[in-house]
């Protein structure tokens, strides 16, 4: 039961990291924001259409009588939407991380080289990492889906169905929120998404004390835009816990004299080694 307590630890100091070094977490919102209003609009969109696809969808109920048609279609509407919202929060993570990439691999990187020793490279080319990010989380959303519906099903089951399967559900949906946060870091060090799975279920408490409150913090609208830069950071600290790296502390010391002495800035250039611009 203590690794639960660690990996929340990780999730705070996470968000700590990014509170000292606020040129990051600025950095670490973008690719957040755009995911948001992305998901904003394709929602927004599906609102206005869910009805049209509802009546596209059923056409033999055409010459029903009211009110059975709009008990139909409006149903069907309501289920359209509820399965667009559910898509749109089970892939937010994976799409924000995809899309910010070059972002949180830098900002890992930082969180890498202020605890000390030598900072990973994957030393693949970006259009490669992008695609074994892809492919990866679309091995992960597979296996959500897959234990969606298993647990969907089990919540018909008299009591257990209102009471355990709930909090398995979120237990799931954590452990798969933090292996997609931990391979940001984990891709970075050669660790394919078959051995990222087998830390993870190695230290399934430190993967749910981590994994479990940031799932119920995302539950809030906007919170999660907020959350990622520092959850990537905890997530780069939890990675060297599983790997058995030591951590050596942060060596920034005041974040605004670092800041200011050599411009704390990600690079996103081909060479990855370099992440700060000199004045």
């Amino acid at each position: 039961m203590r690794d639960l307590g660690v990996g929340f630890r990780y999730l705070v100091q996470g968000q700590k990291w990014v509170g000292r070094h606020g040129r990051w977490f600025g950095f670490g919102l973008l690719p957040g924001l755009v995911t948001f209003v992305l998901y904003v609009g394709a929602l927004v969109g599906l609102g206005y259409g869910a009805d049209d696809l509802a009546a596209w969808a059923t056409p033999f109920a055409d010459d029903w009588s009211s009110p059975w048609l709009g008990l139909l279609r409006g149903t069907l509407t309501g289920l359209v939407f509820a399965f667009g919202l559910f898509l749109a929060v089970i892939t937010f993570t994976a799409v924000t991380l995809l899309v910010g990439q070059p972002f949180y691999e830098s900002l890992s990187e930082e969180v890498d080289r202020s605890q000390g020793g030598d900072v990973p490279e994957s030393g693949l080319p970006l259009w490669r990492e992008l695609w074994i990010s892809a492919r990866d989380s679309l091995r992960v959303l597979l296996r959500v889906a897959f234990y969606g519906v298993l647990l969907f099903a089990c919540g018909f089951i008299p009591v257990i169905g209102q009471t355990v399967v709930p909090v398995l559900g979120f237990c799931v949906s954590g452990f798969f929120l933090a292996e997609e946060l931990t391979a940001v870091a984990l891709q970075r060090r050669g660790v394919e998404l078959k051995e990222r799975l087998t830390l993870l279920r190695g230290r399934r408490m430190l993967t749910l004390g981590f994994g479990v409150p940031l799932t119920l913090a995302f539950l809030v609208p906007f919170v999660a835009v907020f959350l990622m830069p520092g959850a990537v950071a905890g997530a780069t600290l939890m990675a060297r816990d599983l790997r058995g790296e030591t951590a050596g502390g942060d060596r920034d010391g005041d974040p605004r004299e670092n800041d200011q002495e050599r411009g704390n800035l990600p690079s996103f250039g081909g060479d990855k080694g370099v992440h700060h611009l000199p004045h």
